[in-house]
Protein backbone atom coordinates (compact mmCIF):
# COMPACT_ATOMS: atom_id res chain seq x y z
CA UNK A 1 0.00 0.00 0.00
CA UNK A 2 1.51 3.10 -0.75
CA UNK A 3 1.52 5.65 2.21
CA UNK A 4 1.22 9.72 1.81
CA UNK A 5 3.09 11.71 3.34
CA UNK A 6 1.34 11.99 6.97
CA UNK A 7 0.96 15.08 8.32
CA UNK A 8 3.54 15.99 10.81
CA UNK A 9 2.56 16.83 13.92
CA UNK A 10 6.03 18.64 14.78
CA UNK A 11 8.72 19.94 12.80
CA UNK A 12 12.44 19.76 14.01
CA UNK A 13 14.68 22.87 14.01
CA UNK A 14 17.74 23.84 16.04
CA UNK A 15 17.24 27.01 18.50
CA UNK A 16 20.11 28.18 20.45
CA UNK A 17 22.10 25.01 19.47
CA UNK A 18 19.13 23.10 21.13
CA UNK A 19 16.51 21.08 19.33
CA UNK A 20 13.19 21.91 20.45
CA UNK A 21 9.57 20.73 19.11
CA UNK A 22 6.50 23.89 17.82
CA UNK A 23 3.09 22.95 16.80
CA UNK A 24 2.93 22.51 13.22
CA UNK A 25 0.60 21.58 10.21
CA UNK A 26 2.83 21.96 8.04
CA UNK A 27 4.52 18.35 6.57
CA UNK A 28 8.09 17.87 5.95
CA UNK A 29 10.99 16.08 5.08
CA UNK A 30 14.72 16.61 5.23
CA UNK A 31 17.99 15.86 3.20
CA UNK A 32 21.41 15.74 3.83
CA UNK A 33 24.41 14.94 1.64
CA UNK A 34 27.77 13.53 3.73
CA UNK A 35 31.03 12.37 2.54
CA UNK A 36 32.92 9.73 3.31
CA UNK A 37 36.77 8.68 2.89
CA UNK A 38 37.50 4.85 1.71
CA UNK A 39 41.06 3.48 0.37
CA UNK A 40 39.39 3.67 -2.84
CA UNK A 41 38.87 7.54 -2.08
CA UNK A 42 35.53 9.64 -1.17
CA UNK A 43 32.08 8.25 -1.28
CA UNK A 44 29.19 10.62 -0.96
CA UNK A 45 26.20 9.58 0.86
CA UNK A 46 22.56 10.96 0.37
CA UNK A 47 19.45 10.86 2.21
CA UNK A 48 15.75 11.73 2.66
CA UNK A 49 14.35 11.43 6.19
CA UNK A 50 10.28 11.89 6.73
CA UNK A 51 10.11 14.33 9.29
CA UNK A 52 6.96 13.30 11.32
CA UNK A 53 7.98 9.12 11.36
CA UNK A 54 12.15 10.19 11.32
CA UNK A 55 12.12 7.06 8.72
CA UNK A 56 14.77 7.27 6.05
CA UNK A 57 12.19 7.21 2.60
CA UNK A 58 14.54 7.79 0.02
CA UNK A 59 18.96 7.26 -0.11
CA UNK A 60 21.38 6.67 -2.62
CA UNK A 61 25.71 6.24 -2.45
CA UNK A 62 27.64 7.29 -4.87
CA UNK A 63 31.44 7.99 -6.25
CA UNK A 64 31.12 11.90 -6.81
CA UNK A 65 28.90 14.64 -5.13
CA UNK A 66 27.40 14.85 -8.51
CA UNK A 67 23.18 16.36 -8.23
CA UNK A 68 22.13 13.66 -10.10
CA UNK A 69 22.56 11.19 -7.07
CA UNK A 70 21.04 13.04 -4.68
CA UNK A 71 18.26 13.64 -7.47
CA UNK A 72 18.07 9.69 -7.21
CA UNK A 73 17.37 9.63 -3.29
CA UNK A 74 14.74 12.35 -3.88
CA UNK A 75 12.89 10.69 -7.04
CA UNK A 76 12.92 7.62 -4.50
CA UNK A 77 11.08 9.59 -1.69
CA UNK A 78 9.10 11.16 -3.79
CA UNK A 79 8.09 7.59 -5.77
CA UNK A 80 7.81 5.58 -2.39
CA UNK A 81 5.52 8.95 -0.49
CA UNK A 82 3.93 10.93 -3.31
CA UNK A 83 3.92 13.79 -1.37
CA UNK A 84 0.83 16.52 -2.17
CA UNK A 85 1.16 19.70 -2.19
CA UNK A 86 3.10 21.79 0.93
CA UNK A 87 5.38 19.36 1.89
CA UNK A 88 8.75 21.52 2.90
CA UNK A 89 11.95 20.05 1.96
CA UNK A 90 14.61 20.91 4.53
CA UNK A 91 18.50 20.88 3.08
CA UNK A 92 21.83 23.02 3.63
CA UNK A 93 23.15 25.26 0.54
CA UNK A 94 25.26 22.84 -0.80
CA UNK A 95 25.46 22.93 -5.00
CA UNK A 96 23.59 19.49 -5.36
CA UNK A 97 20.65 21.11 -3.84
CA UNK A 98 20.47 24.21 -5.23
CA UNK A 99 21.11 23.07 -8.64
CA UNK A 100 18.72 23.39 -11.33
CA UNK A 101 17.39 19.65 -11.70
CA UNK A 102 16.70 19.37 -8.41
CA UNK A 103 14.72 22.89 -7.75
CA UNK A 104 13.17 22.32 -11.07
CA UNK A 105 12.25 18.44 -9.28
CA UNK A 106 10.91 19.88 -6.15
CA UNK A 107 8.79 22.20 -7.82
CA UNK A 108 7.17 19.63 -10.19
CA UNK A 109 6.49 17.68 -7.12
CA UNK A 110 4.76 20.55 -5.58
CA UNK A 111 7.42 20.35 -2.90
CA UNK A 112 8.59 24.02 -1.00
CA UNK A 113 12.74 24.07 -0.68
CA UNK A 114 14.02 25.53 2.35
CA UNK A 115 17.28 26.50 2.91
CA UNK A 116 19.43 28.04 5.78
CA UNK A 117 21.44 30.68 5.41
CA UNK A 118 25.30 29.91 4.66
CA UNK A 119 27.19 28.31 8.05
CA UNK A 120 23.94 27.27 9.82
CA UNK A 121 22.00 24.02 9.85
CA UNK A 122 18.80 25.17 12.00
CA UNK A 123 16.86 23.84 9.01
CA UNK A 124 17.92 21.00 8.81
CA UNK A 125 19.19 20.00 12.54
CA UNK A 126 16.87 16.44 12.02
CA UNK A 127 19.10 15.80 9.11
CA UNK A 128 22.54 16.67 11.11
CA UNK A 129 21.14 14.28 13.83
CA UNK A 130 20.60 11.50 11.40
CA UNK A 131 24.37 11.82 10.04
CA UNK A 132 25.76 12.26 13.44
CA UNK A 133 23.71 8.41 13.69
CA UNK A 134 24.89 7.05 10.74
CA UNK A 135 28.86 7.51 11.19
CA UNK A 136 28.48 6.66 14.89
CA UNK A 137 26.66 3.37 14.12
CA UNK A 138 27.79 1.99 10.89
CA UNK A 139 30.65 4.18 9.54
CA UNK A 140 33.15 4.28 12.52
CA UNK A 141 32.23 1.13 14.43
CA UNK A 142 32.22 -0.66 11.12
CA UNK A 143 35.28 0.85 9.00
CA UNK A 144 37.97 1.57 7.79
CA UNK A 145 36.12 0.85 4.38
CA UNK A 146 37.92 -0.49 1.41
CA UNK A 147 35.32 0.07 -1.24
CA UNK A 148 32.28 1.69 -2.71
CA UNK A 149 30.50 -1.66 -2.73
CA UNK A 150 31.15 -1.78 1.26
CA UNK A 151 29.80 1.05 2.19
CA UNK A 152 26.82 0.92 -0.21
CA UNK A 153 25.65 -2.38 1.69
CA UNK A 154 26.17 -1.48 4.68
CA UNK A 155 24.22 1.58 4.26
CA UNK A 156 21.61 -0.30 2.82
CA UNK A 157 21.63 -2.57 5.98
CA UNK A 158 21.70 0.33 7.92
CA UNK A 159 18.46 1.76 6.62
CA UNK A 160 16.52 -1.04 6.36
CA UNK A 161 17.62 -1.37 10.88
CA UNK A 162 16.78 1.88 11.33
CA UNK A 163 13.67 1.90 9.44
CA UNK A 164 12.08 -0.99 11.06
CA UNK A 165 14.18 -1.84 14.43
CA UNK A 166 15.97 0.93 16.01
CA UNK A 167 14.06 2.90 18.35
CA UNK A 168 13.86 6.32 18.63
CA UNK A 169 13.27 8.05 21.80
CA UNK A 170 11.01 11.39 20.18
CA UNK A 171 8.30 9.07 18.66
CA UNK A 172 7.96 6.88 21.51
CA UNK A 173 10.76 4.66 21.65
CA UNK A 174 9.77 2.92 19.10
CA UNK A 175 11.00 1.90 15.20
CA UNK A 176 10.16 4.64 12.78
CA UNK A 177 7.90 2.34 10.19
CA UNK A 178 5.64 1.02 13.75
CA UNK A 179 5.11 4.94 14.19
CA UNK A 180 4.15 5.11 10.82
CA UNK A 181 1.43 2.12 11.29
CA UNK A 182 0.20 3.29 14.82
CA UNK A 183 -0.54 6.62 13.07
CA UNK A 184 -2.17 5.18 9.95
CA UNK A 185 -4.18 3.30 12.26
CA UNK A 186 -5.49 5.56 14.86
CA UNK A 187 -5.84 7.95 11.87
CA UNK A 188 -8.36 5.07 10.52
CA UNK A 189 -9.85 4.52 13.78
CA UNK A 190 -10.82 7.92 14.72
CA UNK A 191 -12.24 8.45 10.85
CA UNK A 192 -14.54 5.32 11.89
CA UNK A 193 -15.56 6.65 15.19
CA UNK A 194 -16.89 10.10 12.99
Amino acid sequence: MMLPWPWAKFEWRAVCAERRTYGSRRRSANALLTPLATWVGFVYVAFVIDAFARRIVGWRVSRSAHAGFILDALEQAVHQRRPAAGLVHHSDRGLQYLSIKYTERLAEASIEPSVGSVGDSYDKALAEMFNGLFKAEVIHRRGPWYSFDAVEYATFEWVDWFNHRRLLEPIGNIPPAEAEADFYADLETSEMAA
